[in-house]
């Protein structure tokens, strides 16, 4: 009998190995024949439209999955990186088959920062004589800031306009914490850091209202200033076109010259078709951004043999190894030990696009990067974010370099602890500990912190503070002093950022690959990326690796867009682990 269990568990052993085996080789099977249908299937014809949609979340840098399974069961993010979009519009302007771009999206799923650098590369586009026209049902504001960089704006006669000023929203939990017995034991340092103020005051501080007022109206000058120029209009008429909401329909739009003209989709395409010289029964080509990537125009061929590296940061900063959707100690600095053994690297671009997070994974890096700078130029790039834990990173560079709508600074360090013991005594629940020693308990819970922790704790944030503004004394050549004036946790823009001397310059990530070149007196180079994220078998075959996709795909399809990116906030904010150098909210500008 004892033959026979073993011989059962032998072949049941082969049956599941080799069960597994055929899904591997399906999976590769599948993706490369994806790889090659993808180059075979598109092709883009002669006298040709470039369509910008942009409906899929935009990255600085998106990979291709290296996961088997997500290949094989489409169970990936769908995502456009950042750097492919600037380079496929790069790669237009000089490309003979297409005649002019088409700007037809409605919702741009980009941070202010990124959505920016798309229209500054648009306004390059323009310059090669090919036109930009863009259509949709109705303007969202961000939507309606790129898509007035167009010779012509148009739209469905039923549609709108919302151009109405920036706003942010922020949900005060005070009295739901004294209402429930459930509530966040907070420790940190900055008058400006109100990460955490929701769970302390019922109501915005006046330090917390002064510094959002200050970012809010430099990111909406900087992009008034843009439509200005675009539509030729004043600051003035935009800011009293948006009090008064005078471009809300179709009719006032164009009236006030926000809108050239109100058009059905096929009017629309035949105006297309007459700028590209075709009749209006003919076939209108167009190929789409996601198409055109595929065809090889996401990259700038180069056949350089000196290189410039970009090492991508993007997502909030963990203790760990990171992947493409959180920062990890571990990644970064394997990809900026490569990029210094690699001799024909020759600078490096740190793109960074965070809001922070663990103070202790953020100061690793910065020590690598203290490392890496003294054989290499070092120069940053700021994204979106570049804030708290991501300026952390950022501040030792050689040069850094920030967008004007970067989100950057918050100086600052907290610590937050939930505690339920005010619930706890409601229920009847009492916890009794034993311990050896005094402090060996630490923290619970379901007591009350004590003032021997809460002094401990306050000891650690304090020293965390201090080194955060050290490091960024000795990067940016300012006295500690200098440095804790602008500092507080307080959130600038670019900017901001840059009269205060927490940047050296504004401009894109093209301009710090030049600033970069410049500092390692290369003229003739190509671009590489980093970290390179590679899946191994073992890894895509992780319990629960699976269904993990599945689930957070299921999700976002029940929760829509804006609540599950409110469900994602809330289980980050409960998985904090140790201080933080973090962006002081989570910010949604509407």
């Amino acid at each position: 009998m004892k033959f026979l269990r073993e011989l059962l568990a032998v072949i049941l052993g082969v049956f599941i190995a080799t069960g597994i085996m055929f899904v591997v080789f399906i999976a590769f099977v599948s993706a490369s024949a994806s790889a090659f249908g993808d180059e075979g299937k598109v092709t883009l014809k002669s006298n040709s439209i470039l369509e910008l949609k942009l409906e899929k979340p935009i990255k600085d840098y998106a990979p291709k999955s290296s996961d088997p399974l997500e290949v094989l069961f489409e169970m990936g993010d769908e995502k456009l990186g950042l750097n492919q979009i600037i380079n496929a519009i790069e790669n237009a302007k000089t490309d003979d088959d297409i005649k002019g771009i088409s700007i037809n999206t409605l919702f741009i799923k980009a941070g202010m920062a990124q959505t920016q650098a798309i229209r500054d590369k648009l306004l390059e586009f323009k310059e090669s004589g090919k036109f930009v026209l863009a259509y949709a049902d109705f303007y969202a504001q961000k939507n309606y800031y790129l898509s007035s960089v167009a010779d012509s704006i148009f739209i469905n006669p039923v549609g709108e306009v919302d151009f109405k000023g920036l706003a942010i929203e922020i949900l005060y939990l005070k009295d739901f914490e004294d209402k429930y017995g459930v509530k966040m034991e907070v420790i940190r340092h900055g008058k400006y850091k109100s990460a955490v103020e929701p769970f302390l005051a019922n109501k915005m501080s006046e330090a917390n209202k002064e510094q959002m007022t200050s970012f809010l109206n430099s990111i909406w000058t900087e992009l008034i200033i843009d439509i200005a120029t675009s539509r030729n209009k004043t600051i003035d008429e935009l800011n009293a076109i948006a009090d008064d909401l005078l471009a809300r329909n179709p009719e006032l739009a164009i009236e006030n010259n926000m809108i050239d003209g109100e058009l059905f989709h096929d009017e629309y395409e035949n105006k297309l078709k007459t700028l590209i010289s075709i009749e209006v029964d003919d076939e209108l080509n167009t190929i789409t951004l996601d198409d055109y990537i595929s065809t090889g125009k996401g990259r700038i061929k180069s056949t350089a043999s000196d290189k410039i590296a970009i090492v991508y940061a993007q997502g909030e900063i963990q203790y760990g190894e990171g992947d493409e959707n959180y920062i990890g100690q571990g990644k970064i600095i394997e990809a900026l030990q490569k990029v210094r053994k690699d001799d024909k690297i020759k600078a490096i671009v740190l793109r960074v696009n965070s809001p922070g997070g663990s103070a202790l994974a953020s100061d690793l890096i910065w020590r690598e990067l203290e490392i890496t700078k003294k054989e290499k130029p070092l120069v940053v790039s700021m994204g979106n974010y570049a804030a708290s834990g991501g300026y952390y990173i950022a501040c030792n560079a050689d040069k850094i370099l920030a967008e004007p709508t970067t989100i950057t600074g918050s100086i600052g360090v907290f610590g937050m602890i939930p505690n339920v013991s005010e619930l706890a005594d409601r229920m009847g629940i009492n916890a009794e500990q034993v311990g050896t020693n005094k402090q060996s308990l630490g923290y619970s819970l379901f007591e009350p912190m004590s003032d021997d922790f809460h002094k401990v704790v306050k000891e650690s944030i304090e020293d965390v503070y201090i080194t955060f503004v050290n490091r960024v004394s000795k990067g940016r050549n300012m006295t500690f002093a200098q440095v804790d004036s602008i500092a507080q946790g307080r959130v600038w823009t670019g900017i901001e950022a840059l009269e205060n001397g927490l940047v050296d310059q504004l401009g894109s990530l093209e301009d710090a690959i030049e600033v970069a070149a410049e500092l390692a007196e290369v003229t003739d180079y190509r671009i590489t990326n980093y970290p390179r994220y590679k899946k191994d078998f073992k890894d895509a075959f992780k319990p629960f690796s699976f269904t993990k996709v599945a689930k957070e795909n299921f999700l976002k399809e029940e929760f829509g867009r804006e609540y599950y990116t409110i469900y994602k906030n809330i289980k980050q904010f409960s998985e904090l682990k140790g201080i933080q150098a973090r962006m002081p909210f989570v910010i949604e500008i509407k």
